[in-house]
């Protein structure tokens, strides 16, 4: 049996980045371009984007890359697919930074 944990969900999608990390070969900003993308495409909601913006801006993406992907795959996955992942990115934006602002203030 699994040893138990307060967040089992959170553990394993942290597990199974990990795992894709170490097992693909695309350079950071890349993994992290090719996950945006296929969140779009997937319609993913906004707390799925939350859990990548941070990490794709770490790995030095910039927001006009986030948009340079929506129009990219525009094309494929289709006009509402693009414009509610563009909503959910926003929305993830200002989630984090709602939390960043919090922690600043928790710590001063």
């Amino acid at each position: 049996m699994a040893t138990a944990s307060e967040t089992p969900v959170l553990d394993t999608l942290a597990a199974m980045t990990v795992d894709s990390v170490e097992r693909c070969g695309l350079t950071p900003d890349m993994f992290m371009l090719t996950r945006i993308a296929a969140l779009a495409a997937s319609d993913a909601p906004p707390i799925s984007y939350v859990a990548n913006i941070d990490p794709a801006l770490k790995a030095g993406m910039t927001a006009e890359q986030m948009q340079d992907v929506l129009v990219a795959i525009a094309p494929i996955v289709g006009t509402a697919r693009v414009m509610t992942a563009a909503g959910n990115i926003a929305a993830a934006l200002g989630i984090a930074i709602a939390v960043a602002e919090a922690e600043t203030q928790g710590q001063g």
